[in-house]
Parts: C-alpha cells; structure tokens; sequence
C-alpha cells in the first residue's frame, strides 16, 4: 500500500495531500492532484473498492472556504443528489428483506397515494422518477418537512404532472419524500429512512454517512461548501432547460424554487441537514459511500442483500412509453430503482449492470458489479452547469485505467 503524505504548490497556495492508492492504481492519484491543479479543487476526498477492498482512499486541500482548514480522513460533506443512491440502497436493503416489492402499486403499501390517477403507479416506476410528481404544489417549509404525517398528506395529494408511467422526469427534491414515507409504511419498526438507513447500512458498515445529522456531530466533521459555475459546461446545456430556468412556470422552476432556498449553500446549514431529505441532504466521507457501493457491487454479503434485489439494480433502465426525455433536465436520461444508469449524457461506466447518482455541483457514488467496483467522489468546491463534473469523470477514467479482474 502506499501511504501518501505530499503537498502541492498550486499558484501561491500549498494544498495538503493525505491518503493511500495500492500498487498499481497510481493513476488516481495523479488525477486526483490534476483536479487541484487544473480543475479549480478547492477540497476533496476520492474513494474506491474492489471485490470488497479498499484500493484507493485519498482526500486533500481544505474543508473550509476560507482555506484555514485542511481536508481529514474523516471530513464528511453534503453530497446534493448522491444522496439519492443512498437512498435507492436503503430501499433495496428493505426489498431484499421482504418488505415490498418494486412491481407493487404505491397504492399496496399506501393507499391514499393514489389519488389524483396515481393508483397504478408501481413502486419501481415512482422510483424511475416517472410518477409525475417531481414539483411539490405546497410549500415546503422547514416546519413541513420535520412533520412525516403532515408531508405524508401533503405528497398523496399531489397532482402528477403527465400520466405516470408515460414520461420520465427528475424528481429532484420530491423523490427521497416519497421514498420515506414508502418505506415507513413497510418497514415494522415505521422508520424513516434515515433511521432505517443509519441503522441498517451505516452503522453497520463503520458510519461516516447521514441522511438527517446527528447533533452530536460537530461542525469540525463537516466540510463548508463553495459555489461556482463552469462556464464551458453551459454551453453544453439544452437550450429548451436554459428557457425553463427563466419561465416560472416550467417543471424546472417550479422544483427549483420549493423549498424556497436562497442558494444550495443553505441546504449545509443545521436547520436543513437535521431534517431527513433523503434526495439532497446526506453527508459522508467518498470512504463511506464508496464501501457501502463496494459492498453490492461485491456481493452484498455485509448487508445480506439477496440475489435477486441485485439481480433487479443491475438490470437496463424500463424507459416510460414516451422515450428516454427527461421533461425536466431536456435531456434522454436512463433511470432504474432509485438510480442514474449509464448514459450518453452520464456515462459514469461502460457497463450496462453499473448504477449510482451524481450531485449537483460534482460529487458521484456508483456500483460497477462487472468489475466489483464500488466508487465515490466528495468535493466542496461545488460546480454548477454540468450534468457529468469533469473532475469527477478524470478520476474514474483513472480508476477504470487500473481497475483489472
């Protein structure tokens, strides 16, 4: 193994380099300085396993804006929608125990779901963000979401936003709501799934990772986040989604605007990281989202993920009637039990059996079981204005350059 330990001259700042890679996956390394060098890093952590293996676990530059702080093994971020591979594992983990079953209507496990031409959603295509229910009509307020059996009212009214099942479209903040209150109603405990999550995935796999932080956690754990803009990325962005963000009526604006957030720095504050919110809240070090992928991209055997729940993540995308456009990002997307799957406009893997979520502003977790991969990338530098965050994407070219079976 070898243990890192470097510092690097980055114009008139030094940028602290700390980690481990196993022999011959030196090319992460490399492309993990690169990203402080050339791609604007600010702080970060890159991890990955291999059949059950940790062979590379690197973090460097520093966890606070003011750049007064250095980066920790243990430094955990708010990682956006990385949140959501967490979560879609958390249901899988309920699935391979019995609790529900993805081809089930919503409306088995809870009835008044099915208002409003809901009832035959099944749980796989309210998952596959193809329910319609992406925009949320009331207004989420922080009083609203710490109440499940309000939100629980307020969800099985919503109105879908096109025939469920015929359309498919990025249920940005909405989708870990969903799945929660889904998952209270199946689970014999009625957890949430930020409970359930901490007590059946994290806690068991050693922690660091929180979807609803403790306040026990100390603000010396967690990284503070930046914003910036690519600005070679918005050229790349449909011209059709650039209008929405200026149309107040569009399925974009109506999901960006509620909860009515000033910017997502807000979403890394005490208020909103207490709260469970499944789709963008979760916190945790690339090292925790990296095994928890490793452990299915292996097996399951940690968590005692059957066959079949696996057999289930690993197939291709069931696309809705209408094609592979995302009526919110304007873009064709492939999305399956909870997950991205690799696409031309996400192409996290050249295997069709790989699955896992990006977050907004660059972070990415994912399963490869042809390669028994598990990967994760955790910055605080968050980049708007691309779908697939070039930093990102350098760092599993790399591993995917030394990665052999």
């Amino acid at each position: 193994m070898n243990r890192i330990s470097e510092v690097l001259s980055v114009g008139r700042a030094t940028v602290p380099i700390s980690g481990f890679v196993a022999p011959g996956y030196e090319a992460v390394l490399d492309a993990f300085k690169r990203n402080f060098i050339g791609h604007r890093e600010l702080g970060a952590a890159c991890s990955a396993y291999v059949s059950g293996q940790c062979v590379v676990d690197l973090w460097g530059g520093s966890r606070t804006p003011e750049r007064n702080e250095p980066w920790h093994g243990d430094t955990m971020a708010l990682v956006m929608s990385t949140t959501k591979g967490l979560s879609a594992l958390t249901l899988a983990v309920a699935h391979s125990r019995g609790l529900f079953d993805y081809d089930a209507p919503v409306i088995h496990y809870w009835p008044e779901f099915g208002q409003y031409g809901k009832s035959k959603v099944t749980v796989a295509q309210l998952v596959a963000h193809q329910a319609g229910v992406c925009a949320i009509d009331t207004p989420l307020t922080l009083e609203l979401l710490s109440n499940p059996d309000r939100l629980a009212d307020v969800l099985a009214r919503q109105r879908p936003a096109w025939e469920p099942g015929t359309r498919q479209g990025y249920h940005a903040f909405s989708l870990g709501l969903y799945q929660s209150e889904l998952l209270r109603r199946v689970d014999p405990k009625h957890r949430t799934l930020g409970v359930f999550f901490q007590d059946e995935i994290a806690g068991k796999l050693g922690g660091g990772m929180y979807i609803g932080l403790p306040t026990q956690v100390s603000d010396t754990q967690l990284a503070g986040i930046q914003i910036g803009r690519d600005p070679r990325a918005a050229f790349s962005l449909p011209l059709r989604l650039i209008l929405d963000a200026f149309n107040p009526a569009s399925l974009f604006s109506r999901i960006a605007g509620n909860p009515k957030v000033r910017s997502l720095k807000e979403y890394n504050t005490r208020p909103y990281l207490q709260l469970e919110l499944p789709s963008v809240d979760g916190v945790a070090t690339a090292r925790a989202i990296a095994r928890v992928y490793g452990v299915f991209a292996s097996g399951g055997k940690e968590l005692d993920v059957n066959r079949e729940t696996l057999d289930r993540l690993e197939q291709p995308a069931v696309l809705p009637s209408l094609g592979a456009a995302d009526a919110v990002f304007r873009v064709d997307f492939a999305y399956s039990h909870g997950f991205c799957k690799p696409f031309p406009s996400l192409p996290f893997s050249n295997s069709t059996r790989a699955y896992g979520t990006p977050g907004a502003g660059g972070s990415q977790g994912f399963a490869d079981p042809e390669t028994e991969l598990g990967f994760a990338y955790v910055p605080n530098h968050l980049l708007l204005g691309s779908i697939d965050d070039k930093r990102a994407a350098a760092l599993r070219q790399a591993i995917y350059s030394c990665v052999h079976l």
